[in-house]
C-alpha cells in the first residue's frame, strides 16, 4: 500500500485521515498466471493497482487473440471504459505472471469521491495515468514501425517483457509472430 500512496503524493497531499478513508476501501487480492479477471460481457467493477505482474487485454477470436494492452508493475489497471460507463466490455482481461492487485470498487470509489477532499484528484490521477497509457499506445501505431513498437516496449519493460510470450507480443505490436522473429533476429 505504500507504493500506492507514494505514486499519490508525488502530486496530491494526503492527511492521515484521508489516507486512511482510501486505504480502508482497498483489498489486496493474488492470482495465478492465466487467471481472468474480467470476461468479455461482464462490466468492470474494479480500478486495481498492479503491486506486481502482469495483465493483457485482448479481444478473443477463434483463430488467434488481438492483444491490445498490457499493464505492468505499479501502475493502475482497469477495463475503464466498462468500469466508468458501467456498460459489459467488449474484451478480456487475464494476468499473464502471478500477479497482485490492490482493488477498489466502484461502489468504494464513488463514497471516496463523496466523502474525502482528495478523492476526485485521486480519481483523477488513476484515470489520467490509464489515458496517457491508451493514447501512447494508439500514436505509435500511427507514428511507430512494428520494429519500433517492440523496441519501446522493450525498453520500458526489459525484464518483464521476458515473460510475456511470443505470440502476445507480435499481436500487440500488430504483426504475425514469425515478423517478430525475423525483427528479434535483426536486432539482437
Amino acid at each position: 500500500m505504500d507504493l500506492i500512496r507514494n505514486l499519490f503524493e508525488k502530486t496530491v497531499a494526503l492527511s492521515d485521515k484521508e489516507w486512511e478513508k482510501f486505504s480502508s476501501k482497498l483489498s489486496q487480492q493474488e492470482f495465478p498466471s492465466k487467471t481472468v479477471l474480467l470476461e468479455t460481457g461482464q462490466t468492470e467493477n474494479y480500478l486495481s493497482f498492479v503491486e506486481k505482474g502482469i495483465i493483457r487485454f485482448y479481444i478473443p477470436k477463434e483463430d488467434k487473440d488481438l492483444t491490445f494492452s498490457f499493464s505492468f508493475d505499479n501502475s493502475f489497471v482497469s477495463a475503464y471504459d466498462s468500469f466508468l460507463s458501467r456498460i459489459p466490455s467488449s474484451y478480456r482481461v487475464e494476468t499473464i505472471t502471478e500477479t497482485i492487485l490492490w482493488r477498489l470498487t466502484y461502489q468504494d470509489l464513488q463514497t471516496i469521491y463523496s466523502e474525502t477532499e482528495v478523492g476526485n484528484k485521486i480519481g483523477r490521477l488513476a484515470s489520467e495515468d490509464l489515458f496517457q497509457k491508451k493514447a501512447k499506445r494508439e500514436l505509435s501505431f500511427f507514428n511507430d514501425s512494428p520494429e519500433e513498437r517492440y523496441l519501446k516496449l522493450f525498453t520500458e519493460q526489459p525484464h518483464l517483457i521476458k515473460l510475456i510470450p511470443l505470440k502476445y507480443i507480435a499481436s500487440y505490436i500488430g504483426i504475425t509472430p514469425q515478423a517478430l522473429s525475423r525483427i528479434r533476429k535483426r536486432i539482437s
